[in-house]
């Protein structure tokens, strides 16, 4: 038993061989009301992450061509020295086109030292929604595209949930991958609060775990987490500000000094459950010290 927690509670450090950990946010194409965001939209939020404790300096985004996210990110990413995890949607065929295509753009138009790495897909091999063959296939494709624009060397992955990562038959999907990108949520989970931390990171290591059995050496990014401040009770897991502190308190602050972590998310005040760390006037709703 003492070894089992010992490998639970195991040094994220172990996530990940970057020199730099990227600590950062998931940002929405849209603001909480549902409209796109401008760029001035995107600026302000790129700034309030530079206020909140921590000075944040980066950020993930879903898409590239939905709700015009690059044409409008990118230069409000620049303005304030902000650095992006982008996103490329997979499904659909002209909706994937039309994804490599903003991207393409906005690399043409302002270059790649704005972009941290690309996610081709997000929680697909969780939805079913495609084949991992066919998954793979487009991360070599988006690779393929960034190494014609002279951008070779950032990396392209995907980002999905850990039960997705750790069924042998996405196995396809991990040797594609420069990086593992994993989504886990003890709320959804049904968790309580007191076993949250120990839920998360034995999330983390059995997808350290089947990423070392196919690709070893493939680093493992915190892609989301988080827990809700409001919301429906489910099962142990509740929702509240206190609760979402303890979280954040217990997972956030070593996720963040160790390894490139984005958490979930920075505004979403209209949602239920709503897992924002600020309210609708952008302040805190908790303490984001470490």
């Amino acid at each position: 038993m003492k070894g089992l927690v010992a490998t639970l509670l195991a040094p994220l450090y172990l996530l990940s061989k970057s020199v730099h950990a990227w600590k950062g946010f998931n940002l929405p194409a849209n603001v909480p009301a549902g409209p796109c965001k401008t760029q001035a939209d995107w600026e302000q939020d790129f700034r309030v992450l530079r206020s909140l404790p921590g000075s944040f300096t980066s950020a993930r985004l879903y898409a590239s061509s939905d709700c015009g996210t690059l044409a409008n990110a990118v230069p409000a990413a620049i303005a304030t020295n902000t650095k992006l995890l982008v996103g490329v949607w997979t499904e659909n065929g002209d909706h994937y086109n039309a994804e490599k295509q903003a991207l393409l753009q906005a690399v043409q138009k302002y270059g790649h030292k704005w972009i941290i790495a690309v996610s081709v897909g997000s929680e697909d091999l969780y939805r079913g929604d495609t084949t991992a063959d066919a998954l793979a296939a487009q991360i070599y494709d988006v690779r393929g595209m960034l190494g014609s624009l002279g951008a070779e060397k950032i990396w392209v992955g995907h980002v999905d949930t850990w039960s997705g990562w750790v069924k042998p038959g996405n196995a396809a999907v991990i040797k594609a991958s420069d990086f593992v990108g994993t989504d886990g949520y003890p709320y959804w989970q049904h968790s309580t609060i007191a076993k949250g931390s120990e839920v998360f990171w034995h999330s983390v290591n059995v997808v350290k775990a089947a990423v070392q059995k196919v690709k070893p050496g493939t680093e493992v990014w915190v892609a989301e987490t988080g827990w809700p401040v409001s919301g429906k009770t489910l099962g142990s897991a509740t929702p509240s500000v206190a609760n979402a502190q303890a979280f954040w308190k217990s997972v956030a602050c070593q996720a963040f000094r160790e390894a490139n972590t984005f958490w979930y998310t920075l505004q979403d005040d209209l949602s239920s459950p709503s897992f924002g760390v600020v309210d609708a006037q952008f302040k805190p709703i908790y303490d984001l010290s470490c």
